[in-house]
């Protein structure tokens, strides 16, 4: 049989039959959060480190990479004791953390930590600028992002996270040929910066240059899924997802999303989207778990309105 895909407006009336009432659902009050950023002796941001972190009295373990700015974030602890890996290449740090039921613990780290006096002034400065680089992004001003984050290339012209960062606000002011250049820059610098190859898709995705976008999320998938690579084979995987759905290969999509959550199971996007493709298959339960999946995992998301609307109406 052939499917299309369905609007948002589509959806909704052909759920409507489907309404029922919906159960009170137990708290997850208790499920906590542990998040922050790795970097270098200059504070530079560590893409690709790879966190364990293990509850002391079960030995259950969760593991998370950092992204291009080097943070991380690992959802669904509960409270107790856990010991807290974080490496990258031969350096390592470990630490004992308590956490707290609810709550939400901030674990930053240094790898290869060197006295802050044998920082040279270069050194200082170009860390100085790229931390306001990236306070000014986390808060949206981009144009004050953009200004940093060039200086830092001024320091130090193979600075590949740099032009990451400039690409990545370029492509939030939606001027995509200047985030083109700055990403194929970044790759320049690293040529297998994963996320680099994540963000041209991106901006092609958006510009429906489907081609070129899956060609480009195609290379990312290929640099993480290398021996030792530094990127986030998750978001790879969704990119290619997103790719496909816009092109309207659906079966194809849901496997991406598949795929993207057995590597990152607290991907919320991931789950949102595979629940729309559970939709259009007609699997509405399926579908219902996995909108409440995404609001669990991101209840004030980008979708999280037309999650709560449609996992409304569908049987539990």
């Amino acid at each position: 049989m052939v499917r299309q895909k369905i609007g948002r407006h589509a959806l909704l009336m052909a759920l409507a039959m489907f309404a029922v009432v919906a159960l009170a659902r137990p708290a997850a009050a208790q499920d906590g959060r542990m998040q922050g950023v790795v970097s270098d002796a200059a504070r530079m941001p560590i893409a690709g480190a790879k966190i364990t972190i293990e509850i002391k009295d079960s030995g259950r373990k969760f593991t998370t990479t950092t992204n291009a700015k080097g943070e991380y974030i690992q959802v669904g602890l509960v409270g107790g004791s856990y010991s807290v890996t974080v490496e990258k290449d031969k350096l390592s740090s470990q630490r004992t953390v308590q956490m707290r039921g609810g709550t939400v613990n901030t674990q930053n780290f240094v790898l290869g930590a060197v006295a802050e006096a044998g920082v040279s002034p270069a050194a200082a400065e170009m860390q100085k600028v790229f931390t306001e680089g990236l306070e000014a992004s986390k808060a949206g001003n981009h144009d004050e992002a953009i200004a940093k984050f060039t200086r830092a290339t001024e320091l130090n012209p193979k600075c590949a996270d740099c032009f990451y960062n400039i690409g990545y606000s370029y492509s939030e002011k939606k001027d995509y040929e200047k985030a083109e250049e700055s990403f194929k820059k970044a790759i320049e610098a690293k040529p297998d910066y994963v996320e680099a190859y994540n963000g041209l898709a991106n901006i092609y995705n958006a510009q429906r240059k489907f081609d070129l976008a899956a060609a480009a999320s195609t290379k990312a998938t290929e640099l993480s899924a290398a021996p030792g690579a530094a990127g986030s084979s998750p978001d790879a995987l969704f990119n290619q997802g997103v790719i496909l759905w816009n092109a309207g290969k659906i079966p194809e999509a849901k496997k991406q999303f598949e795929a993207t959550i057995a590597a990152k199971p607290d991907h919320a996007e991931a789950h949102y989207q595979l629940a729309m493709a559970l939709v259009n298959e007609g699997d509405l339960k399926g579908a219902g778990a996995q909108f409440d999946a995404y609001l669990k995992l991101a209840p004030n998301g980008p979708n999280a309105a037309t999650a709560k609307a449609l996992a409304a109406q569908l049987p539990k």
